[in-house]
């Protein structure tokens, strides 16, 4: 029997069984509080079930639990929790690693971090089939090629020994993806699997899953975004405050939300969905931030090419291409996070890059960061309150009394966290809960210009909404500069005065957002805007 046949053949036996995850009376503890109360929910072979709600609302949490993949301390109850006609409840460790892979493919929230940065990516991918098949290492490295190829990877990364830490964050993402369905799993979950990717290529890996789909899996897809609902899956599950509000064929639930908490997801999602920015007449101040000429090389292969940049006070310039384009490496070469292999970089007209940090160090504040994974980026020893503090007091405090606990809390309520949350270790909180503490830090030592990379990508439409409200509105009364990287064309729409569209490391458009966006004159920004709308529309 083929490979093919096989496929079908198992993919019939699932849809008979209906079935590959059943929860009933889910509760996640951890602390002595309770971030999961008494979930219910079920997904079928062959469905498409989406999770959604607001950031913090235990949408992760849940996951991870029916996955036994819940953080150390936390106590996990279910009256039910199985897993392709297998109760999971109280598996050790050991038996958990015969299901994840084989019967269950998991892409987490945080791609950079999921993959071994010194491994190479073919073995990565690979994994599932080696621990959990009996195919010969010639058809394993065939079926890794399929699975890199089906997501827009080059198939020769199976075998090239070129290594995970040397792929951009949207490759990343997609190796996850081939990852989890290369061994055709029972059940697909996958948490924000498009959040790292430009439209184009979140299409091509929605159609992987939608293939895993048809061939009978189950896929529990973890999402802020309410576009990627209405084009993709077939029924809805909202969480709100750990529990499930409301579960129902997207229509039904989308069109007629009964929950306030839907309803504010659905009344943000609009109502920022053609927003756009005011056309801004341009300015002739000098740049706070200049790149010119900028080039740099990996591996022999030119990631970005005689690329020009530049940020001025009050403006906004977005920077948008398809993912594995050069602009994160664009973003880092600004800061001086990385070197140029040639160009310079200037900060108010002086130099900045190449420079040792060392001459750098006392400029350093005047530039900020939010970048693409916030996690990565946060001492796990400390609490929320010490990244602040020290954010704030610029490396001179380890705890916030008095005045500085004030701007600790305010600083928090800038961004929409709960003050409450300062005495928690950073890995406890919510990917978006993160991605909002981030920001917090970038902006609490009043920089002149902040270089933001995917800021919003990991937010709800609500929580999304009130960051760029902040970042605008810091835009227009201190006049920062900012530099905004992102593949959410509707955020950049809304930001930008500017825009440069960035293929294959060259800057190949670029002019008023409102030109670029309405009348794109080059075939790689229309790509981009054509992708943009398939993504929301399922086809």
């Amino acid at each position: 029997m083929s490979t093919g046949d096989a496929e079908r053949k198992e993919g019939t036996e699932r849809t008979a069984t209906a079935r590959v995850l059943d929860v009933s009376g889910l509760t996640v503890t951890i602390g002595g509080a309770t971030l999961v109360h008494d979930v219910t929910l079920h997904v079928d072979a062959g469905e498409c079930v989406a999770l959604v709600g607001a950031s913090g609302s235990g949408k992760t949490v849940t996951a991870r639990a029916a996955l036994g993949l819940s953080a150390p301390g936390a106590v996990v109850r279910a009256d039910r929790l199985d897993l392709d006609r297998t109760d999971v409840r109280g598996l050790s460790e050991r038996r958990w690693r015969r299901l994840r892979g084989s019967t269950v493919g998991y892409v987490g929230q945080e791609a950079l971090g999921a993959l071994d940065p010194l491994r190479p990516v073919g073995r990565e991918v690979a994994d599932a089939l080696r621990l959990h098949t009996d195919l010969r290492a010639v058809d394993r490295i065939e079926a890794v090629r399929e699975a890199l190829a089906a997501v827009g990877l080059d198939p020769a990364l199976a075998t090239d020994g070129r290594l995970a830490g040397t792929l951009s964050g949207g490759m990343r993402q997609r190796a996850l993806i081939a990852a989890a369905t290369v061994a055709s799993p029972a059940l697909v979950v996958a948490d924000e699997p498009t959040t790292a990717l430009d439209a184009a290529v979140a299409v091509t890996v929605m159609e992987q899953l939608r293939a895993a789909q048809q061939r009978g899996a189950g896929l529990l897809v973890i999402t802020h975004d309410l576009g990627l609902v209405t084009g993709w899956a077939d029924r809805v599950v909202v969480v709100d405050d750990g529990t499930v509000v409301e579960d129902g064929p997207v229509a039904a639930v989308l069109d007629a939300p009964a929950h306030p908490a839907t309803r504010a997801l659905v009344r943000a999602a609009r109502s920022g969905a053609d927003r756009s920015r005011a056309p801004v007449p341009a300015t002739d101040s000098p740049p706070v931030l200049d790149g010119v000429g900028l080039t740099r090389v990996f591996d022999g292969v030119p990631a970005v090419q005689d690329l020009a940049v530049a940020v001025r006070p009050g403006r906004v310039t977005g920077v948008i291409g398809a993912s594995g384009s050069g602009k994160t490496t664009v973003a880092r070469m600004l800061l001086g996070l990385e070197t140029p292999d040639a160009g310079t970089v200037t900060l108010d007209g002086g130099p900045w890059v190449p420079l040792p940090e060392r001459e750098r160090r006392d400029r350093r504040h005047r530039v900020a960061a939010v970048v693409q994974d916030p996690g990565a980026t946060f001492d796990e020893r400390w609490t929320v309150e010490r990244v602040l503090a020290d954010a704030l007091t610029d490396g001179g405090a380890r705890r916030a009394t008095g005045a500085l606990a004030d701007r600790v809390g305010a600083a928090l309520r800038q961004v929409g966290l709960d003050p409450a949350l300062r005495s928690r270790p950073p890995r406890t909180l919510s990917g978006g809960q993160r991605q909002r503490l981030a920001i917090a830090r970038a902006l609490a030592s009043s920089p002149e210009v902040v270089v933001l990379d995917e800021p919003v990508t990991a937010l709800d439409a609500t929580v999304q909404d009130a960051v760029l409200t902040l970042l605008e509105r810091l835009r227009d009364e201190t006049g920062v500069a900012m530099l905004f990287v992102s593949h959410d064309l509707r955020a950049v729409r809304r930001m930008a005065d500017d825009v440069l569209v960035v293929h294959e490391g060259r800057v190949v458009e670029q002019g008023p957002a409102s030109r670029v966006f309405d009348a794109p004159e080059h075939p790689a920004t229309e790509r981009l805007l054509t992708a943009s709308a398939r993504l929301t529309a399922g086809v």
